[in-house]
């Protein structure tokens, strides 16, 4: 297990609805390795062998398929990690369950993840003792796994009052209680003020901080775009009012991309800009660079003629004939990226009703 150990910035495919295909993930190994990002962790929500159906071991065309991206990331010398979400597990945490825990862990281990992630978000948290089980299941996972990097992720992740309004009223002193509970040595998801937070105030990460007594662990929730609003949107901006600073006021950076893999390569090379250029930083002029290093020139231009069309308007205010106009446009490119944009404006990426927020 690492102790207090800085990991950069990386990725983790957090998101709800349709997950990236198996081929977009092994081609991240290189992009993510050739942008300076540190790990990547598999933890999508469609996934229910890692949620609803956490109990369960994967059908072995998954396993096999998952075993390559854990070699393929090694190869890289990118750490590759996995994200098992423990839906609701505390409303019925009894001796069976915890023996299909440990079982359940130990599989995990034959994968030999150097990253687990031990997720409690987008359940209920309406249940007594929540952040004491909760810091119980988390050192009974620590204690089987063979990873060497562990980061929770509280049901609470954010200082957002809808987080209470959709899983139940969070308890009084609930971050202190973990920070106190919780090993110091393990990381800490936190989302920032809100769940898909704009900046992070280093007031309000030194407030997180001194409750969690520890530097949080930073799960970004853009270019996500989930949830019911979002996915009428393709979030290609680059980031802005992350400055490189927080490196030092964060123990982790995890970027919870698009359902769009390839189109979220476009952003993520921007947060890589951030860190690298710090002050000379320029989100616009950053966005043009990985749109043409990514896409070339041509299919750049397209893309930042129309984004604003593509990330403020979005679908639901397109007419036919502007869907059908996009769609002849970019159909003839031919490229991952533009193959992603015409999917979007055909409805490829469906709304999934288990994304409850925002």
């Amino acid at each position: 297990m690492d102790i207090q150990q800085s990991w950069g910035y990386g990725v983790i495919e957090g998101f709800f609805g349709k997950p990236w295909p198996w081929q977009a993930r092994l081609d991240y190994a290189s992009f993510l390795k050739q942008n300076g990002y540190q790990f990547y962790i598999y933890a999508p929500k469609a996934d229910p062998y890692l949620r609803i159906r956490w109990q369960d071991v994967w059908p072995e065309t998954t396993y096999a398929e998952l075993k390559q991206l854990g070699e393929r990331y090694r190869q890289a010398g990118i750490a590759w990690g996995i994200g098992i979400n423990l839906y609701e597990i505390f409303f019925n945490y009894d001796q069976q369950t915890i023996e299909q825990l440990n079982t359940k862990i130990r599989y995990l281990n034959q994968l030999q993840p150097d990253i687990l992630a031990i997720l409690f978000d987008d359940m209920r948290g309406d249940c007594d003792r929540i952040a004491q089980i909760q810091a119980e299941i988390t050192h009974r996972i620590t204690e089987l796994s063979t990873a060497k990097t562990f980061i929770m992720c509280p049901t609470y992740y954010s200082s957002s009052r809808i987080l209470d309004q959709l899983f139940g009223e969070r308890p009084d002193d609930y971050l202190e209680t973990l920070g106190q509970l919780i090993d110091p040595q393990l990381h800490i998801f936190w989302t920032g003020p809100e769940i898909c937070s704009n900046s992070y105030p280093l007031e309000h990460l030194q407030e997180v901080s001194q409750k969690l007594g520890r530097k949080p662990f930073i799960w970004d929730n853009y270019p996500v775009n989930d949830s019911a609003n979002m996915c009428n949107h393709l979030h290609l901006r680059a980031f802005e009012n992350r400055p490189f600073q927080m490196a030092d006021w964060i123990s982790g950076h995890a970027v919870n991309p698009m359902n769009q893999a390839y189109l979220s390569q476009i952003p993520l090379r921007t947060l890589h800009l951030s860190y690298q250029q710090q002050n000379d930083y320029d989100p616009p002029q950053a966005m043009q660079e990985a749109a043409t290093s990514l896409c070339g020139p041509t299919l750049a231009k397209s893309l930042i003629d129309h984004l604003s069309l593509l990330q403020d308007q979005g679908l639901e205010q397109m007419g036919p004939t502007q869907k059908a106009e996009l769609m002849t446009q970019y159909q003839p490119m031919g490229t991952k990226f533009s193959q992603e944009i015409v999917g979007w404006l055909q409805g490829d990426y469906p709304f999934s009703t288990d994304c409850l927020t925002m």
